[in-house]
Order: C-alpha cells, then sequence, then structure tokens
C-alpha cells in the first residue's frame, strides 16, 4: 500500500480572479480551465513537479447543480467567507493505491468513495456527506486514478516545487494518528494552539521568484 501527496486544494471565489491573482504571485501560468460536471465546479492546474501539481479550484457559476454538497467545503460559509478576497488553502490530496481498505480502516472518516472522470482522466475520491474537508483541510481527501496517466503528465513543468507543509491544531496527536492510519504521518510538521483556537495550515512553493507561502 502506498500513500503520498497527489495534490494541494486553493479555494477561489472566482475562477478567474483567482487564477490572475495565483498568476501575479507565483510569476506563471496555470492550465486552462477544466470542469467537474457532477460536481458543479472548475479548476485550473499548476505542476509542482513530476508527481504532485496545485489546484485552484471554484464553483462554476455556469455549471449544473452538484449531485451532493461539493467538495473542500464549497458549499459551507466558513469556507466561502474565507475564500471571497483571495484564494485560500482548502486542504490537500492523497494519491493511494487501496482506497477502499484506507477509508475502511478510517471508520468511514474521510466520506463515501465516489468515482469521477473528466475526459480520458479516471479516479475515484473521498467525499464526507457535507462536503466539509476533515479537521479543516489537515486530514487529506483521498484518490485513487484509474487511469494510466497522471495529470502532472500533461502539465507543463514552469519550475515550481513543493517543499514541505506545516499545520497548528489544539490536538495536534489526534492529527498525527489519523495521518498515520493513512500511511503518510511525515506529510506535515504539526504544532499545537490553545484550546477553541481553530487550526491552521499552510503549504511552502517555490517558484521561479523564491519561495512562496499559501495559508488557509
Amino acid at each position: 500500500m502506498s500513500t503520498t501527496l497527489d495534490h494541494l486544494v486553493l479555494g477561489t471565489a472566482d475562477l478567474a480572479k483567482g487564477a490572475a491573482w495565483l498568476e501575479r504571485f507565483f510569476g506563471v501560468a496555470l492550465s486552462p480551465v477544466g470542469t467537474h460536471v457532477r460536481m458543479g465546479t472548475h479548476n485550473r492546474l499548476l505542476s509542482l513537479g513530476p508527481a504532485c501539481y496545485l489546484e485552484l479550484i471554484a464553483i462554476d457559476p455556469e455549471g449544473e447543480s452538484p449531485f451532493m454538497k461539493r467538495w473542500f467545503g464549497l458549499d459551507t460559509v466558513d469556507v466561502r467567507d474565507r475564500i471571497a478576497i483571495k484564494p485560500r488553502l482548502l486542504g490537500w490530496v492523497a494519491r493511494t493505491t487501496e482506497i477502499e481498505t484506507l477509508t475502511d480502516k478510517t471508520g468511514g472518516l474521510l466520506g463515501g468513495v465516489h468515482r469521477m472522470e473528466r475526459n480520458d482522466f479516471k479516479w475515484r475520491i473521498t467525499i464526507p456527506d457535507d462536503g466539509h474537508p476533515i479537521e479543516a483541510g489537515l486530514i487529506p481527501t483521498l484518490i485513487q486514478w484509474d487511469c494510466p496517466m497522471h495529470p502532472c503528465e500533461r502539465l507543463p513543468d514552469l519550475g515550481c516545487r513543493f517543499e514541505w507543509m506545516e499545520a497548528a491544531h489544539p490536538n495536534p496527536g489526534k492529527v498525527a494518528y489519523l495521518l498515520g492510519e493513512l500511511g503518510v504521518e511525515n506529510a506535515m510538521k504539526l504544532t499545537p494552539t490553545p484550546p477553541y483556537s481553530g487550526m491552521t495550515m499552510c503549504a511552502y512553493i517555490r517558484t521561479p521568484g523564491g519561495v512562496k507561502t499559501l495559508m488557509s
């Protein structure tokens, strides 16, 4: 069984405006727009190396109604408030070869496993029933690609690289335990925060212009 970082998820209220902000911030161009018909969302991608990427995602104002609550909390008030001004890190997605096994191992905490496809890409992904990221996105969504090609293979390498992640949580031991159950216990540096003070997450990306920080 293998589990590793697949991609980071950055949410924005408006895809065009969010893409313009991110392209200025990183100094590179994003991929063309893609759509998720079943979820009523659309996105743009950026390679972070040969095996992981960044996804900028938003509700598609011209899309169909989703078949369930949208992924990554895009239907929730707190996420909409956070991404209203500029893109924010909503969480991350871990690639696995045993998505059903890991979902069962965590007692369904990650939600149901749903099949998705776009053009010749096919995948299975976990989505909580309420759509909200687990532990504010510190616990990853799981994905299993059911196609021979990974999105990174079609993204141009513009010199951006994922460096590392860190997060703060009132009970970091809980997060560490769950990450261990998923086989990604070393995915991020965890620090404690005072009780009831909330959860935060940061990802550091090396760009042609230096290291940039994405924050939740």
